[in-house]
Parts: structure tokens; sequence; C-alpha cells
């Protein structure tokens, strides 16, 4: 699981423990909260580190997702906060996003590049499976949860002005925006990992006429009762998911299958040594 904000800790871990892991894209956000959660493993990373100290541009994302596979995750729940761009996505729902926009600039988006070059399919970029399971989780713990929608991912860390708050809803066709969904789930793609995103709604942007502009304070409040509800759709995803792995039925664990271009005697053996996590499967 990877924590938005408000999310700092998981409880209920049996042998919890906060390991430090290191990758060669740098650290993560913070160590990793690793333990057993109803005889299944799990890792639990916060996104923007304990007291939050990343900005949505700061996060590093590839060295999140590299430690997260070499831990042996197969399977990545994600959860943000988010604004609305729908009525119907009131402040304190939960939407299981399965499109995103992304409008991001200042990232590194990707773990290959010169020396070794792949090219993997976003076009699908959430798992259905995982997110069946979430959907299910959110609905037994009372919490009102819209399954599909689309996330505008933005640079921040400002917020939207009311003419972009406007474009996105009504040209744009997006659901909800946020800022850290993205390059997150692409580099989930890219290192074969299942990947569900859960988008906690906080407020409605700017564009909601009787809301007024995005206030951090009402969003804190939000966010607070937020986390709660989190925890407690967490706490019923290993009942659901079970401790056994069969293979996605969606291929996401297969993904660099026909993806990598640059043939094998070209390629650079610095840049492979990076990617002895995310692509060892097919190095």
């Amino acid at each position: 699981m990877i924590g938005g904000s408000g999310i700092y800790d998981i409880d209920g871990l049996e042998g919890a423990e906060w390991t430090q892991v290191e990758t060669p894209w740098g650290a993560p956000s913070d160590a990793i909260l690793t333990g057993r959660l109803d005889g299944v493993s799990m890792a639990f990373l916060p996104r923007h580190g304990r007291g939050h100290v990343h900005t949505p541009g700061s996060v590093p994302y590839r060295a999140n997702i590299d430690a997260l596979k070499r831990l042996g995750c197969t399977d990545v729940i994600s959860v943000s906060a988010v604004g609305s761009f729908r009525e119907e996505m009131a402040p304190g729902d939960f939407v299981i996003v399965d499109q995103f926009i992304d409008r991001t600039f200042a990232r590194e988006k990707s773990f290959f590049g010169p020396g070794c070059v792949a090219h993997v399919s976003v076009a699908h970029p959430t798992c259905p499976r995982l997110g069946d399971a979430c959907e299910t989780a959110a609905r037994h713990s009372g919490i009102k949860v819209h399954r599909g929608g689309t996330y505008l991912a933005m640079e921040g860390p400002q917020f939207s002005t009311l003419a972009e708050s406007k474009m996105y809803r009504e040209s744009w066709g997006a659901d909800v925006i946020g800022m850290t969904n993205m390059p997150e789930a692409k580099l989930a793609r890219e290192a074969e990992l299942c990947y569900a995103s859960v988008a906690m709604i906080t407020d409605y942007d700017s564009w909601h006429p009787d809301h007024g502009e995005v206030d951090v304070t009402r969003i804190i409040a939000t966010l607070t009762g937020n986390a709660d509800k989190a925890r407690d759709m967490v706490g019923r995803l290993p009942g659901l998911l079970g401790a056994d792995r069969a293979p996605c039925p969606h291929g996401c664990d297969r993904a660099l299958e026909f993806a990598m271009i640059t043939q094998p005697d070209a390629r650079d053996p610095k840049v492979l040594a990076k990617l002895d996590a995310v692509a060892g499967r097919m190095l």
C-alpha cells in the first residue's frame, strides 16, 4: 500500500518493522513498514514521508516503486487525496480510479531510457482485479464508493485556477484531480506490478459555485475522516486477496513481455544493473 496525504502508518500489522530499502534510483520517500495482516505479507510506504516532508513533485516515484518490487510486492494499492469535478462525487466519498490524464511535466516518468528502451501499454493503467477487491472492501467498511473515474494528474503544488478547473471538468471529462498518481501508475506498469488507485475526495476543487476556492483547513478536516476509512478498508483487503498469488488475468505482471525494444547485444550494462528489480524477469 502507498499511503497519501493523511495516511502515514497502518494499524494491526503483525511483526511490524520499519525497513530501509536502498535502490539504484535513490532513497524512497521513507522507510517501509512491513509485516503481516491476516496472514498476508504486506508493505506500507507513506508517499510523502512521515510528517509529510515531500511535495508531489519531490516524491521519489522511481525509488518508491523499485523498493516495493525489491521487497517482493506483487500488488500495489495507492490511496491518495483528490478534489472532485462531479456533484455526485462528494467530499468523503472514495473513487476507484480506472483512467488518468497526465498533466505533470517536471518528473522522471520511466525506468527505461538510452541504453535500454522500452514502451509499455498504459491504455488500461489500473488492474480490474485489485479494483474489485478495493470496491468490495470499501463497501463492507460503509464507505460510499464510486467505481470508475478519470484522474487528472496536475503538477502542483498549487491548486487549479478556476479556468483550469472548469476546463478539466467540462471539456476534458475528468472526474477527480490530484497531484501524485502520475508517474506512479506508469512506473508500476513498467515494474510489472498490479496497481489500483483509491481516490479519497476532500473537496470540489474550485469549479463548484457553492463551495468557493480550495481551502487547506477544510481539506485536512476531511482527510482525517478519510484516513480512518482507508485504514478500515485496507484491513479487509487481505481476506479478499488471499496469500496465494496467481498470474494476473489482465497481464499486469507481464507488461514487459513485448515492450523492450533495444536488442540484447546493444543494451548498456550500467542501465541493466539499475533495472535488476523492476525488469529482472525479462533480463
